[in-house]
């Protein structure tokens, strides 16, 4: 078993616009490869973990989606921190659209992508770290027992323990000390 680091997509990866879905409006995060090369280097795996509700209410199609998935996936390669998959979930409980309508299990806060990378890609849930700027990417992390659940927020201040659950960090950069620190731990 190899641990992963799981990545939200919108707001971790690249800029949180408002249902991205071309090339031209996707912009990376400052630090993002530096997160993605350190991980790589300290032998995780990398692991992109996404609700599509853009999808789900029409806005774009899943193979738009795709399209851009692979544009992003090549610039990784590019940076030399390739991404293993990319989970997606395109549904939403509400304001779905046809069979998109759905409260599915792939659904963050469900952790129905965490788990089905876990077994698709064999990973240790509890050697794992995720980085999300939503709290249903922590509530996913933790309902699957991932071992380490970062919230990026800008408005939060410092790193910062919330209830012992969850790590708060102001940028992303902010979670390079602690993937070292991770690896460390779980090594011992």
């Amino acid at each position: 078993m190899q641990a992963a680091l799981f990545l939200d997509r919108d707001g971790v990866i690249n800029v949180d616009s408002g249902y991205v879905h071309r090339p031209e409006d996707f912009h990376y995060v400052d630090g993002i490869f530096d997160i993605a090369r350190e991980a790589r280097r300290l032998g995780y795996r990398l692991v992109v973990i996404t609700n599509q509700a853009g999808i789900a209410r029409g806005y774009y199609t899943e193979k738009q989606f795709l399209g851009l998935t692979d544009w992003m996936c090549e610039r990784f390669v590019k940076e030399q921190a390739p991404i293993d998959r990319v989970y997606f979930s395109p549904y939403h409980p509400t304001e779905g659209v046809g069979i998109y309508k759905l409260d599915h299990i792939s659904r963050k806060p469900h952790p129905g992508m965490i788990l089905q990378a876990q077994r698709e890609l064999d990973i240790d849930l509890r050697g794992s770290i995720l980085i999300g700027d939503k709290h249903s990417d922590i509530q996913a992390g933790l309902a699957a027992g991932v071992g380490t659940n970062i919230l990026v927020q800008a408005e939060t201040g410092g790193i910062s323990p919330d209830a012992g659950d969850y790590l708060r960090i102001r940028a992303l950069r902010e979670a390079l000390p602690l993937l070292a620190g991770h690896h460390q731990r779980c090594s011992q």
